[in-house]
């Protein structure tokens, strides 16, 4: 059996009694009791304090175990067996989004504070994020709407181009200051909400509009111009979406920035306009991502953009994918994997409460919220999805600003006038991937062996490493044996309603890992 070096925990005493995870050398949780039955506590920073995470990798022949939970107890058994040498697809990583609102609410922090968010997030006792998404433009989460090279109009060859102060005030010193603090290199995802509304058929930011026709290449060069002004920057855009959401401009009921796309049109633009533009560009090496929206349109779009232009698919390296259609299961991801091979899969947006039914919002120390996060992930990744990309890094108490009343929830949420942050359970939540799973990770296969079972996800390391995630959702513990090999393996009580992560340092153990 495998020795286990270390568990790690600190239990944070509330009325579910959540427990973070925080090891022997970390600054623990700064816990503020919320006072509202049913929500844990949450962890709180300052200019002067911030708890931190790290990583001891565990030494050969051993294994380290990482737990956020919310406690009961009462026991089960779940067996596994975990087969290294059945490997699937490389995960790229794990991040959050630089919106303007996310960057309004950390310019609220005095420069102490802020710091201590990048390192939050970003830095090496942090969750490690290594992935980001930006919006060109403006999105809902601005204050007001705007788009790049509004004036003068009709200006097809774009003229005016120029960044804006959203751009030089929040955005690009909140992302140089996450790359001055990476462990890893952050690749950066870029999405258009809407153009200058004089490309658009109804002239407006919002509402039922396609793009004219005749600013198909204007719009394919607008993208261009982003990157360029971004490198300026000296910030490298990794990859393109070919528009947030293109069914926001064909519904009739969204109210904030949106440009419609059917999925012919959107086809021949990729095929006659984007492609050939990035392609023939001095950016030729930015990945094209299509789609960009819920589960259940991505083959409504993919089929129609390749039927109508089959030469858009030469194009496209990947598809992106929004978490607010999960009603349909996951599977479909691995049935888009099956029929479309070679393109990644890549989850560029989630978060909570943005539904029209969602009575709160904000729902600070939801541990439910937690739970749908690390549910969704673990769908996701089974699934061949290789990275996923949260909403707002963070926002304020209210969900915002967003100049389109449409607040959602965050994993941070800041307090300027008291020079604070907080960080909700969704924010450990999606430490137990970031942390964990770096770069260059490989999944691996997990074979159930037992009538009772816990949602789980493994991979494989680069350094050579097994991680294990497992998400115990039932009300009571379970008993979790993890066969690593035919002779060794490990035995965990895994807490109930708990988020575990497992490293296994398989050294020693004559394991082919290879």
């Amino acid at each position: 059996m495998l020795r286990h070096k270390n568990v790690r925990l600190l239990l944070v005493v509330a009325v579910l009694q959540l427990s973070f995870l925080f090891g022997k050398c970390d600054l623990p949780c700064n816990a503020r009791d919320l006072g509202i039955p049913g929500r844990s506590t949450v962890c709180v920073c300052n200019a002067t304090y911030c708890d931190t995470v790290t990583r001891n990798a565990p030494e050969p022949g051993t294994y380290v175990t990482y737990t956020t939970t919310r406690v009961t107890k009462n026991l089960n058994e779940a067996s596994y067996r975990l087969f290294p040498s059945i490997q699937f697809q490389t995960i790229e990583g794990f991040g959050g989004s630089v919106t303007d609102a996310a960057g309004v609410n950390w310019r609220k922090l005095s420069f102490n504070t802020q710091n201590h968010f990048i390192d939050s997030y970003f830095g090496p006792k942090g969750l490690e994020y290594n992935l980001i998404r930006v919006p060109i433009g403006g999105a809902d989460f601005s204050t007001h709407p705007y788009t790049y090279n509004e004036y003068p109009w009709n200006d097809a060859a774009l003229s005016n181009f120029s960044l804006t102060i959203e751009d030089y005030f929040y955005k690009l010193p909140l992302i140089k200051r996450a790359l001055a603090v990476a462990t890893s290199e952050i690749k950066i995802t870029a999405s258009t909400w809407s153009p200058p509304v004089w490309m658009k058929t109804n002239g407006a930011i919002t509402g039922f509009a396609q793009l004219k026709p005749e600013y198909y290449q204007s719009f394919a060069d607008y993208h261009i111009r982003f990157i360029e002004e971004y490198e300026k920057a000296n910030v490298k855009i990794w990859a393109l979406t070919t528009t947030n959401e293109p069914v926001n401009g064909i519904v009739p009921f969204v109210d904030f920035n949106s440009l419609g796309w059917w999925p012919w049109d959107l086809g021949h633009w990729v095929a006659n306009n984007l492609g050939p533009t990035v392609r023939n560009s001095r950016y030729n090496k930015t990945l094209i991502f299509a789609v960009d929206d819920q589960r259940y349109l991505i083959d409504v779009y993919l089929q129609g953009m390749i039927r109508a232009a089959p030469k858009s698919f030469e194009y496209i390296d990947g598809i992106a994918i929004h978490y607010y259609g999960n009603f349909i299961p996951a599977s479909i991801l691995t049935s888009i994997q099956e029929r479309y091979p070679g393109k990644i899969l890549l989850s560029t947006e989630a978060c909570e409460g943005p539904m029209p039914w969602d009575v709160m919002r904000v729902k600070i120390g939801s541990w439910e919220r937690a739970e749908r996060y690390t549910r969704h992930i673990l769908d996701d990744l089974n699934n061949f999805v290789v990275g996923w990309i949260d909403w707002n890094l963070c926002l304020d108490d209210e969900g915002g600003p967003n100049w389109a009343h449409n607040y959602v929830d965050a994993p941070i949420l800041v307090y300027g006038d008291k020079d604070e942050f907080i960080k909700q359970p969704m924010f450990y939540a999606m430490g137990h991937f970031s942390k964990f799973m770096p770069r260059g990770s490989k999944r691996i296969r997990v074979l159930r062996r037992s009538l009772r079972h816990v949602d789980n996800l493994a991979v494989l390391t680069p350094e050579g490493n097994i991680v294990v995630l497992l998400h115990n959702r039932h009300d009571r513990e379970m008993n979790v044996r993890l066969s690593v090999t035919l002779t060794d393996h490990i035995n965990l009580t895994v807490e109930p309603e708990s988020i575990t992560t497992v490293e296994i340092n398989p050294q020693s153990l004559n394991l082919n890992t290879q």
